[in-house]
């Protein structure tokens, strides 16, 4: 990749991932309480829907820029090695790589981010001091293999899919797709995606919200899936109980 592309993945992936994480955070708060052990009321409800933006913020950027520049680097690396007909091989491949790395930076700041959503009566930096002094640095990182579990079959479904409808848009109109088409295939992958992997992410975010010390906080995520099907009984939707 020349410094040019990285630049312009590095930016671009940047801005697009923040411009996403702060114009959807209220959705994001309320999936999060919907999500968590305690309860959709209990938990918030529709109070204090910007809790914890100040931790989405800082980790967006970078942690956006980390997974474009790793999936554009390892397409253009791959690109002269394996057939065109292989190329959604190449972009799973591409997305799990860029996933695993923007991880070490997306965890900490989600782990504190989901923690004051949770918790809208206290502030970010009182949920990291909190971490940090209770659980340590490896306390930032609890539930790092459930997002990269959850985060990796995201990819693998949406970036391929993404890549996918707009070579066949592409085809049908015979020119370069605009912005806003690109957009729209982006929305329906994502939303297949999202789909697809909502149990993971229900058992990572009650990874995440767990006290440290209960069999939850340990990561052990089909124990987790079986105590939300258990009282739940569905595993896509929690309940705001």
């Amino acid at each position: 990749m020349e410094r040019r592309e990285f630049m312009a993945s590095l930016v671009a992936g940047g801005c697009a991932g923040m411009c996403v994480d702060l114009t959807l955070f209220p959705l994001d708060t309320i999936k999060t309480r919907l999500q968590s052990q305690q309860g959709f009321y209990k938990a918030g409800g529709f109070r204090g829907i910007y809790a914890g933006v100040p931790s989405a913020a800082v980790g967006s950027f970078p942690n956006a820029a980390a997974f474009f520049v790793t999936y554009e680097g390892t397409k253009s690396l791959l690109a002269g090695s394996i057939s065109t007909h292989m190329a959604p091989v190449t972009h799973m491949l591409a997305a799990s790589l860029g996933e695993i790395v923007a991880c070490l930076i997306r965890v900490p700041t989600e782990v504190v981010k989901q923690r004051t959503q949770a918790s809208p009566s206290l502030h970010t930096h009182h949920v990291l001091l909190t971490t940090l002094r209770e659980e340590g640095v490896q306390g930032l990182y609890r539930g790092f293999g459930s997002t990269v579990l959850r985060e990796i079959p995201f990819s693998l479904v949406q970036f391929p899919l993404w890549e996918y409808l707009k070579t066949v848009w592409w085809r049908r109109q015979g020119e370069r797709l605009d912005s806003w088409q690109a957009a729209v295939c982006g929305a329906v992958a994502g939303a297949v995606a999202a789909f697809v992997t909502t149990p993971l992410d229900v058992a990572k975010t009650r990874i995440m919200l767990a006290k440290a010390g209960t069999a939850t906080a340990s990561g052990n995520i089909p124990l987790v899936l079986y105590e939300v099907w258990k009282s739940k009984g569905c595993l896509l939707v929690a309940s705001p109980g």
